[in-house]
């Protein structure tokens, strides 16, 4: 009995190199190319002349690596790599960059689930598997080394030569592109985010040796605290993915703060934040370090606002219902409310941000020492944003109910985001609530900011994380908003009126570290009272309570950092 056999085809190493860069520039590269004839302002032949350029540095490349039994696993890496990388950045507009990197180091199962959908599936088996089974069938004919050698130099040479020539002849439009546009390289597959992945595991490598130089080490809590009779207590809550321009107290045409707004909070309507991610913004807003002077390597290397008011003798507390603290919450009391178990909050290992109220309640009815408390939200987190929000609060539809963003129109996107903001005010005034449930026995207030905003298909971006010099305003405008109990006001002498005048000024993440510090009266060479963002509307200790509070005229000339490097 005959059997039939089909023959395997056979393919040169130098073609299936020179097909393989066709298929990665012109298939996996959309969002590149897309982004490359906006940068070169549609200079066609500069364009053209970059594209062939670059075309042919990818094919010297491979054809370098183009070794047997290193080709055919190679090759199946790097458009694994593409594809992956083209199904996000074409479906939500981001940029795989080192922060993008470490956001997905840190991301949780949970998060990840959300993420990992029908549409992504299909991608990779349309873009990945099927190339991918294409190489592992076909048989690559291999010259002998020297041989191959020889012939693979005959055609790497003259491709750099005509690349370098290309590059020459219009290096004056492709060095101006790349200058003003850094992000576009980043987005090239699967160049970028290799490189990204390089440089996050670089940097992660070098934290192995860090040494964290203390901060603040001459911290004390101040006379106007030390005489308040009862424990002062600060409710610091770091938002998630809420953006200000989504908030009614901010002028948006929805009622999404009905809540927060008859409790007559602080609300600044101008407040920039330091990153466009978590892993950036968090630490950075904990940070001492302003945002033009930040970086991920001095965040985790100085101890930040949580270590300083533990130097002076605060309690401080980290809840978390996210990802964790980055880092910042390492040296105090730290708890996952996702651990939580049995909780009718709780479903697929997240929890509702009302997770943290009973444990809250409980701890203001035992407070005794003057405590900071850190609440980490969940809050807008996407694309699922119709998981951070119960029934009840379901009040703008037809919402989005599935991560898959582009099976949704606009209007169901926004409606399911502006749902999770109307659920962040429910939660941030039944904080305040229970600060005035225990204020015979607390002095209370409450700080909230939320860490970045979030594109919602503006622009065709989606989700967060752009790099920050083209980061859109959806993701760098965030609210800010303060509560202050009566107590806490005729104790600390806080002039709220004065607040109120005030919200219009341009406030930004690097206001916390010391706005924090001034709330809990806490003296130390590190606070920079021009960054207290309620400084001017407090009364100095020695002024009578009836006495107006005294404005930043009166503040010595901004100091920096200056005091933090003569720290080491």
């Amino acid at each position: 009995m005959a059997v039939f056999r089909i023959r395997r085809p056979e393919i040169g190493s130098i073609s299936l190199s020179a097909a393989a860069t066709l298929y990665l520039l012109l298939i996996t590269n959309n969002s590149f190319w897309s982004h490359a004839v906006t940068s070169f302002g549609h200079a066609w032949i500069a364009v053209l002349s970059f594209g062939v350029a670059l075309g042919l540095t990818t094919f010297s490349v491979l054809t370098m690596l183009s070794m047997k039994y290193l080709m055919k696993p190679l090759l199946i890496l790097l458009i694994a790599i593409s594809a992956a990388a083209s199904h996000f950045t074409e479906t939500f507009g981001i940029v795989i960059d080192k922060e993008m990197i470490g956001n997905a180091a840190v991301t949780t199962v949970p998060e990840a689930s959300h993420l990992l959908t029908g549409s992504l599936a299909l991608h990779l088996a349309l873009y990945a598997l099927l190339p991918s089974l294409l190489i592992a069938w076909v048989e690559i004919k291999h010259r002998p080394l020297l041989s191959k050698a020889a012939i693979n130099f005959l055609f790497i040479a003259p491709a750099l030569l005509l690349s370098g020539m290309l590059i020459y002849a219009n290096f004056a439009g492709i060095a101006y592109a790349l200058r003003e546009h850094r992000d576009l390289m980043v987005r090239f597959n699967p160049a970028g985010p290799i490189t990204s992945a390089i440089r996050y595991g670089l940097s992660s490598y070098r934290e192995h040796n860090l040494v964290v130089q203390p901060l603040g080490v001459d911290a004390k809590q101040g006379a106007r605290i030390a005489k308040a009779g009862k424990p002062v207590v600060v409710v610091v809550v770091a938002g998630e993915t809420a953006r200000a321009m989504n908030f009614s107290l901010n002028g948006y045409h929805r009622d999404t703060n009905p809540e927060l707004e008859a409790l007559g909070v602080v609300n600044y309507r101008d407040t920039t934040s330091c990153g466009t991610a978590t892993a950036v913004s968090l630490p950075c807003m904990f940070s001492i370090y302003p945002r033009i002077e930040y970086s991920d390597w001095k965040a985790r290397s100085t101890e930040n606002l949580v270590n300083v008011l533990t130097h002076a003798g605060v309690s401080v507390t980290w809840w978390d219902n996210n990802t964790g603290s980055k880092g910042i919450a390492d040296l105090v009391s730290f708890a996952s409310m996702t651990h939580q178990k049995n909780s009718p909050l709780c479903s697929n290992g997240e929890c509702l941000d009302e997770i943290f109220l009973g444990d809250l309640d409980k701890k203001f009815a035992a407070t005794t020492k003057n405590s900071v408390i850190v609440l980490h939200q969940l809050g807008s987190h996407g694309p699922a944003y119709y998981l951070r929000y119960p029934e009840a609060f379901r009040r703008f539809t037809p919402d989005c109910r599935t991560p898959e963003l582009m099976s949704c129109t606009t209007e169901e996107i926004v409606n399911a985001y502006d749902n999770t903001i109307l659920y962040t005010d429910h939660v941030l005034a039944s904080v305040a609530g229970l600060i005035e449930k225990h204020q015979d026995r607390i002095a209370g207030a409450m700080i909230y900011m939320s860490d970045h905003g979030e594109s919602l298909g503006e622009n065709g971006i989606y989700l967060h994380g752009a790099p920050y010099a083209i980061a859109p305003k959806e993701q760098t405008q965030v609210p800010f908003i303060a509560w202050f109990s009566k107590p806490y006001q005729a104790l600390m002498g806080v002039d709220t009126g004065c607040l109120a005048r005030d919200t219009n000024e341009p406030r930004s993440h690097d206001n916390l570290f010391h706005t924090v510090l001034g709330m809990m009266d806490v003296q130390t060479r590190v606070y920079n009272r021009a960054l207290d963002a309620f400084a001017a509307c407090t009364r100095p200790a020695g002024r009578e309570k009836g006495a107006p509070g005294f404005h930043a005229a009166d503040n010595a000339a901004p100091r920096r950092l200056s005091a933090v490097r003569q720290i080491w």
